[in-house]
């Protein structure tokens, strides 16, 4: 009975072993055809670009390159164009600045030219000249520094010697040594000058 039923559960054994034999060779050659089937897809999917997906690319390229050679090249022109702006600015405001100053140089020619000129002459001459350099310097927007008489100021006015002296109030200039200047708000230098102290202040 074990016997028998050892081996009708052998044949059955065999049956269903037989059944999956005839299920897979069924079954093969469907999974056989999905197989070859699915590297076509995946190549679809994921695949290397076309020839002409290539060239198209290939050309972007050669088009944003080409772009930005042109970009580099126009901002160079442009930083040129300014440095040359600029310089041809401070020529033309330094020609302005020399022809205020031409006139002094005319008076100095002149009084050279005269020689033999009496002192008086001579004194008027270079007041002259002098006012004509102060003139020019006040077109161009130079102003001395009052300093004489005034208060001492550190922001414009430098201290060399201190000076006990009555003849002016306790630490006002007493005497200028240097004539200050600013341009236009701007400090050029400071005036030296001799500083009064005394106690009557």
């Amino acid at each position: 009975m074990s016997k028998g039923n050892g081996k009708s559960e052998g044949h059955l054994h065999l049956e269903r072993r037989d059944l999956k034999g005839e299920d897979l060779e069924r079954e093969l050659p469907a999974a056989d055809g999905v197989e070859e089937a699915a590297p076509g897809a995946a190549a679809a999917e994921v695949g290397a670009p076309s020839l002409s997906e290539t060239e198209k690319l290939k050309g972007e390229r050669d088009a944003l390159l080409d772009r930005l050679a042109r970009l580099q090249a126009e901002f160079d022109n442009a930083r040129k164009r300014a440095a040359r702006e600029q310089q041809d600015f401070r020529e033309f405001a330094a020609a302005e600045v020399i022809k205020n100053f031409l006139p002094t140089l005319d008076s100095f020619e002149r009084a050279l030219k005269a020689g033999s000129a009496d002192a008086g002459d001579f004194r008027s001459g270079v007041e002259l000249i002098y006012r004509q350099f102060q003139d020019a310097l006040q077109k161009i927007g130079v102003q001395p520094i009052a300093a004489l008489g005034q208060a001492f100021d550190p922001r414009v006015h430098e201290a060399i010697e201190m000076v006990d002296t009555t003849e002016v109030p306790d630490h006002h200039v007493f005497d200028e040594l240097q004539r200050g200047y600013k341009y236009k708000e701007r400090l050029l230098r400071p005036a030296m000058v001799r500083v009064a102290r005394n106690s009557s202040g």
